[in-house]
């Protein structure tokens, strides 16, 4: 047999159904296609049992934040208690937009620290697989721990926070109330929330990375559309335009947390349900939509 002459068996094969032989030999012998998108069930199983790696990424990343700067970590706490005295300068004192509040102080500092967490978890998480190309190139491993480890990283830097908050809102004058203990599962929620929206944006931008651009501009729009600084009702009515902004979901938490440390914002099964399907739904629809992109991760 010489060199140009077909395999045994070869003649009159298209080289469609060459490839399909080869893809059937390969797949027979237990191989997979190389950043090929496995099944939705193994990629869980698959990133359940990398969970560790997330968590110590997480973790090493919020110990990296500020570490070059005199106060480090303090930064976690200071930014957004900088960003309230500003706010409360402005909005509070100069623009008056206190109109309907009674604890303006604690209505704002709750609405930034909560505010932060939230885009700044939509911020950093769109560009969990653009800002790791390094890593996405080297290793195989589902890429879906990234923008999970990000949105961790952002949980860890607020918990400080949080435990300041629960500091300064009695200094305003709010009594301790059994509603409290419920704070963390308005964390819990939002944090669930801000990773479905760090698994769509990641995407989203891998895609298109012109999005990234975009991203802090929607980010800004949104405190202005979310209560940060002004009570939604008393400017926007209890109508549909009021119902529409209380219940988008940066608002939603906001005022959930407030109804958790404050005793003028009431409890309600209504804020509560909304929250619990705003976290479910943009986990579901997120990480779905990320994972069926798996294989476009690390291409370029």
């Amino acid at each position: 047999m010489t060199a140009t002459e077909p395999l045994p068996g070869a003649q009159g094969r298209t080289a469609a159904e060459e490839g399909k032989s080869l893809r059937e030999i390969a797949e027979s012998a237990g191989l997979k296609q190389v950043g090929g998108r496995p099944p939705l069930g193994a990629y869980l199983r698959d990133l359940w049992e990398r969970r560790h790696f997330a968590v110590t990424l997480a973790r090493s990343s919020a110990y990296s934040q500020n570490q070059g700067s005199y106060l480090g970590q303090l930064w976690n706490i200071l930014n957004p208690l900088i960003n309230a005295a500003v706010y409360l300068a402005i909005f509070g004192y100069v623009l008056k937009t206190d109109r309907g509040i009674e604890n303006y102080i604690a209505f704002l500092v709750i609405g930034v620290f909560f505010f932060q967490f939230t885009t700044r978890s939509m911020t950093v998480g769109s560009k969990a697989i653009t800002g790791n190309a390094g890593l996405v190139n080297s290793l195989q491993f589902p890429r879906a721990l990234l923008p999970l480890s990000v949105v961790l990283t952002e949980l860890i830097m607020m918990l400080p926070a949080v435990l300041v908050l629960l500091v300064l809102v009695p200094m305003t004058g709010e009594p301790f109330q059994w509603w409290w203990l419920m704070l963390p599962f308005v964390v819990l929620l939002q944090w669930v929330f801000a990773t479905g929206m760090a698994f769509a944006l990641a995407r989203m931008v891998v895609e298109v990375r012109d999005i990234a651009n975009l991203i802090p501009f929607v980010t800004r729009a949104l405190m202005y559309f979310s209560g940060v600084f002004f009570s939604i009702s008393s400017y926007a009515g209890s109508g549909i335009l009021g119902s529409v902004l209380a219940y988008q979901p940066i608002a939603l938490y906001i005022e959930l947390a407030r109804t958790c440390l404050m005793v003028e914002s009431q409890p309600s099964l209504g804020l509560w349900l909304g929250g619990i399907g705003w976290a479910v739904g943009a986990l579901v629809v997120g990480f779905l939509f990320f994972w069926r992109a798996e294989e476009k991760y690390g291409r370029g």
